[in-house]
């Protein structure tokens, strides 16, 4: 009988369950007779309610089922199973040739019909003709699966590549403050968007500490999209900060862009160019220097609330440019600067055949920090269209500020306790919006904590999660704290802005700090546990910003 099939067929059919339906013994001795020998496994049953009962306990692969039999007949059983299961295949045994009983049997995808009197060569057509529609049905949902996972592997592959390009950029990208602020004839606080289009971005930046009174700003911007804009913007932004490194002791902007253009000609194509600005801050002098190629104008708030533009002053970049300007502008009466790539102002806006660059003057000028501008932006901007790049400088001016108020603590756990219940009485005087007072309470007691414990008392955070394991941590900080005398100074600055009031706290301890270079990876890892209370209390206010020593940490809240 086996010969009758094909033989790649015969040996599928070894790896079947089937499941034959039949109330008349006799019928069933005849199926076994067939199949015995045929499939992997046959399993028997008497009716339909049996038939289905067994076809839900047990894996078939293949079903004959008599239409005529007691308790549950053939159709009924198929449509159960139809509920559950549409596509497994199903021969129709029949000794009636009703056309309504053929018609519900198409109706509900049934594979192969035979009729009674069982014939041993019809059953072994039906056989082989429904096994190769098996067949090529799991051939099929093989190839689909296999193409699924090479997809997925794919998929993973590129992601894990393109996870490898973003973070070479930022290793690229350099900031010198991230998360600090700059202390010297008044305190400066520098903030940075930067939210490319792409994994590979065409705008880079860096901002570049020369000095304890002088900065280095700079923002590149491929001018086209693609693979080559970002290369060129990469490797000049990599160039500039090689540079920068080499001439920490003798800086000389000139020199910087001389050098950057004799490095980057060679490499930029021949249609291709780039908008570029060069920065320098001298705190001591109060001055900036500046070299802009092609970029839009930076924008710079006076301490009398006007904006003052400070416009391009070369070309864009290309293999042509051979000579360059550097200006200078005088930044003494100066308390805000925006410098920015132009996919900021070039951003369609959600109201119709306006970009952002109409709005970007005032929202700088009613915005006291990054977070404030930021929030506008991305309010106005239907979707990003390009890369967005800026540099948020705040230098806050003593004419601003309205009130003043110092305190100094002890190194103690009451003094703790009491720092936190003084600086909730200030809140509850300054605002009725018990929420964000909340907030800042939280702010409040999670950096002081840090410069009570890990400050003053020289605990780090390894040894505080050993102490907190063993239950000794109170016991300890009491020890410590018999011998530190120490003190925390807060100074509380209410400062008037555009019609706003803000609290500018800081919070400075007498410890010897800690490199606060690793704040970066904190809050790229915001889930570690370390540092995690600093990631909390960035969030929970409108920025938080250390001194380079990390002895100092400011934050911001507006009322």
């Amino acid at each position: 009988m086996n010969g009758t099939i094909d033989s790649s067929i015969l040996v599928y059919l070894k790896s079947l369950t089937l499941l034959c339906v039949e109330d008349n013994k006799t019928t069933q001795l005849l199926y076994r007779s067939i199949f015995e020998d045929l499939v992997a496994n046959i399993i028997l049953a008497d009716n339909g309610e049996d038939g289905y009962e067994k076809f839900q306990n047990q894996k078939i692969d293949l079903i004959i089922v008599d239409y005529d039999m007691p308790i549950l007949n053939g159709i009924d059983m198929i449509k159960k199973i139809r509920d559950v299961d549409k596509e497994i295949p199903i021969i129709l045994v029949s000794a009636i040739q009703d056309i309504d009983v053929i018609v519900q049997a198409l109706q509900l995808n049934v594979n192969n019909f035979l009729k009674k009197p069982i014939i041993v060569s019809e059953v072994m057509q039906a056989i082989e003709n429904v096994s190769k529609l098996i067949f090529a049905g799991n051939y099929l949902k093989e190839q689909r699966e296999k193409k699924i996972r090479e997809l997925e592997r794919k998929e993973e592959y590129n992601s894990y590549q393109e996870d490898l390009a973003f973070s070479k950029e930022l290793n690229i990208v350099r900031n010198d403050f991230y998360y600090k602020m700059l202390d010297t004839k008044r305190t400066t606080l520098v903030d940075f968007l930067y939210k490319p289009l792409d994994i590979l971005s065409g705008d880079a930046y860096s901002a570049r500490k020369i000095c304890d009174e002088m900065v280095f700003y700079f923002i590149v911007d491929g001018m086209g999209k693609g693979l080559s804009a970002s290369l060129s913007s990469m490797l000049l932004t990599a160039y500039v900060n090689h540079v920068v490194d080499k001439m920490v002791e003798d800086f000389s902007l000139e020199k910087l862009i001389k050098s950057a253009l004799e490095y980057i000609k060679p490499i930029i194509l021949d249609e291709e160019a780039l908008s570029a600005e060069f920065i320098v801050m001298d705190y001591k002098n109060s001055t900036m220097q500046y070299s802009k190629f092609a970029m839009p104008p930076s924008l710079t708030q006076s301490i009398d609330n006007e904006v003052i533009k400070i416009r391009s002053n070369n070309p864009p970049m290309s293999k042509f440019t051979d000579d360059f300007t550097v200006s200078q502008t005088d930044i003494s009466k100066i308390t805000k600067l925006l410098f920015y790539s132009d996919g900021l102002v070039e951003n369609s806006v959600r109201e119709k055949g306006k970009l952002y660059a109409n709005f970007i003057e005032n929202d700088f000028l009613r915005s006291f920090t990054k977070d404030e501008l930021k929030e506008k932006l991305l309010y106005k901007i239907d979707a990003q269209e390009d890369d967005m790049t800026f540099i948020f400088i705040n230098q806050l001016p003593s004419s601003q500020k309205e009130k003043r108020i110092t305190k100094t603590f002890e190194s103690t756990l009451n003094a703790v306790e009491e720092a936190n219940d003084w600086y909730t009485d200030i809140w509850s005087g300054f605002t009725t919006n018990y929420k964000l007072a909340y907030n800042a309470g939280v702010v409040f007691s999670e950096l002081f904590m840090n410069a009570y414990e890990h400050g003053n008392l020289g605990l780090d955070a390894k040894t505080k999660h050993r102490l907190l394991s063993e239950d000794i941590y109170f016991t300890t900080l009491e020890e410590l704290q018999r011998n530190c005398d120490k003190q925390i100074t807060v100074t509380i600055d209410i400062i008037e802005a555009n019609s706003n009031r803000y609290m500018a706290t800081l919070i400075k301890d007498e410890g010897q700090g800690f490199n606060t270079n690793i704040l970066r990876e904190i809050f790229k890892d915001r889930d570690n546990f370390n540092g995690r209370g600093i990631y909390i209390s960035r969030q929970s206010s409108l920025g938080l910003y250390y001194n380079s020593e990390g002895t100092s940490v400011l934050f911001l809240h507006k009322a």
